[in-house]
């Protein structure tokens, strides 16, 4: 579960202090999944760290989980410069780390957090505003999986409407714990 020294992405290895790696268990029920890392992980070395993470962790919490019971990564693990989103090359280039840890955590269902994660492994357009709390399977290397969208907690910090349908998502993710 453990990257290091990866050289992939000249733009990214610029960018980044550090890679940051999924951190939560290795058999978590849940594995929640955002883009890349923005400044604050990249400092921390964690994804969701800062006001995205403190909207994360208060989600769990009303959802009767702590961050330690749900295993969280992104699809790349370096910070792209200026928090851009990760570019296509970017993220297939991320996409077998990506693949290989959801294999070894095996999660009953994958929450995907924001636009870019539900693009990249739904492999398709999402409206994710729209279809957050919908539950689809994804085929993941040669298994089916379920991914459950979700909008990405900063769009709460933007929009207050979002709020209730990012923390109803995170509350619907704890119904499939069991389920793997």
């Amino acid at each position: 579960l453990t990257v290091s020294g990866c050289e992939r992405c000249e733009g990214l290895i610029d960018s980044r202090s550090r890679i940051v790696d999924g951190v939560g268990p290795a058999d978590a029920e849940i594995l929640l999944v955002g883009e890349a890392p923005g400044e604050a992980e990249d400092r921390q070395g964690e994804p969701f760290v800062g006001r995205s993470g403190d909207v994360l962790d208060s989600a769990l919490r009303d959802a009767g989980l702590a961050r330690a019971d749900v295993r969280i990564t992104n699809c790349v693990r370096c910070r792209p410069p200026e928090n851009r989103d990760p570019r296509q090359p970017e993220l297939a280039n991320c996409r077998g780390y990506l693949e290989r840890e959801i294999a070894i955590v095996d999660p009953s269902v994958i929450v995907t957090l924001g636009k870019v994660p539900s693009e990249h492994l739904l492999d398709r357009d999402v409206a994710v505003t729209q279809e957050a709390g919908s539950v689809v399977s994804i085929d993941i290397g040669d298994q089916s999986r379920r991914a459950l969208l979700c909008v990405h907690p900063a769009a709460t910090l933007y929009d207050r409407g979002q709020r209730e349908v990012f923390e109803t998502t995170i509350e619907r993710a704890t119904e499939f714990e069991g389920e793997g």
